[in-house]
């Protein structure tokens, strides 16, 4: 059975644009559009599609406004359609938080070049938000919303610990996992360096969107920086990330280069420079996310003497990178989101 598309965007144009796009593949259908929140409220209400396609900027009301509501009365899989601009970073971002599962860039009547491309982006991410956990995506807003209680917003006591390092990577609903995984790191946490696939433009904003719910310094990495105690970096967008060792610390090292599992950055690249200059001294985690990267790269950790942690199918909105590195043997627990900053405290308190 075909999956069942609803299109929301006032310009007619985007409209046809993206109707045109997914009418090439044979398992969508797009069963209506809309030019507003409000037509596109009585067309969900009366056509239940499999996805909703949205746009952010709109007449009357926006789409952020729009799917807080749509997540609360009528929640159903959202593929957010934005500018991929510094402005564009700080709303995708909103919309991620509020519901959406992803989000691609807004075409345009005048983009010729690599369009055959865009098309295929747009196609593949329509298909994985149609097949994505809506529960996990419903309860980890619910978590989110709870986080003011006691027993949500507390972290755990953790040891000194020395020369340990943290390596994580997420993909497909990363953004709203890690901002929970983050606001339970104790202040004492070591090094913490993350791979979350995403644009050039927008790690900057999501990092300092995280370091506002955390007791330790998260930033977007730069070339030479030390992954020490309390501090959490986040690898640019369009930039390989992978970890040296120099003297008695942890650096970080930034290049281009080749897309690696499809994606830079890209986190088998960095768990292999992880397995490679850290080993044992590591703990590796693998988050919701569509694909294989990282899998082999998480292999490679165990292999070296790291300990490794895979989010659980339940809790993830896509169950794709944890699944082959379970698959292929790379993992050594399994974790529901929730109880992941746990079990990595109880981990490292036994290392010591």
């Amino acid at each position: 059975m075909a999956i069942r598309v609803l299109i929301v965007d006032d310009s007619a144009t985007a409209r046809t644009l993206l109707k045109d796009a997914l009418s090439k593949d044979p398992e969508i259908e797009v069963i209506a559009t809309a030019p507003d929140a409000y037509v596109a409220r009585d067309k969900i209400v009366q056509l239940k599609p499999d996805v909703v396609c949205l746009d952010v900027e709109m007449p009357r009301m926006d789409g952020i406004s729009f799917l807080r509501k749509l997540m609360k009365h009528f929640p159903v899989p959202v593929l957010m359609v934005s500018s991929l601009t510094q402005a564009g970073a700080q709303v995708t971002l909103d919309a991620l938080e509020a519901g959406a599962i992803d989000y691609i860039a807004k075409p345009h009547s005048n983009i010729y070049d690599g369009i055959d491309e865009i098309h295929k982006e747009l196609i593949s991410k329509i298909k994985m938000v149609a097949s994505s956990n809506m529960s996990a995506r419903i309860q980890a807003t619910k978590r989110k919303n709870m986080s003011a209680t006691p027993e949500q917003s507390k972290s755990y006591a953790l040891a000194e610990t020395t020369n340990k390092l943290i390596a994580i990577g997420a993909s497909t609903g990363g953004t709203v996992a890690l901002a929970e995984l983050i606001a339970k790191l104790p202040a004492n946490i070591p090094g913490v360096i993350i791979v979350q696939h995403m644009p050039g433009g927008f790690t900057d904003s999501f990092a300092q969107r995280l370091n506002t719910l955390s007791k330790v310094e998260v930033k977007e990495a730069q070339d030479g920086d030390i992954i020490g105690k309390g501090r959490v970096l986040v690898a640019p967008g369009d930039l390989h990330v992978v970890v040296r060792r120099d003297g008695g610390n942890y650096r970080v090292k930034l290049g281009t280069g080749k897309k690696v599992s499809g994606h830079r950055p890209s986190v088998d690249v960095m768990f292999n420079s992880v397995a490679t200059h850290v080993g044992a001294n590591a703990i590796g985690i693998i988050l919701t996310g569509m694909g294989s990267d990282g899998a082999k790269g998480m292999l490679s950790m165990k292999q070296s003497g790291a300990l490794t942690i895979a989010q659980d199918e339940k809790s993830s909105v896509v169950w794709g990178m944890p699944k082959v590195a379970c698959e292929i043997g790379g993992v050594c627990f399994v974790e529901p989101l929730e109880k992941i900053v746990k079990r990595v405290v109880e981990l490292l308190n036994k290392k010591n």
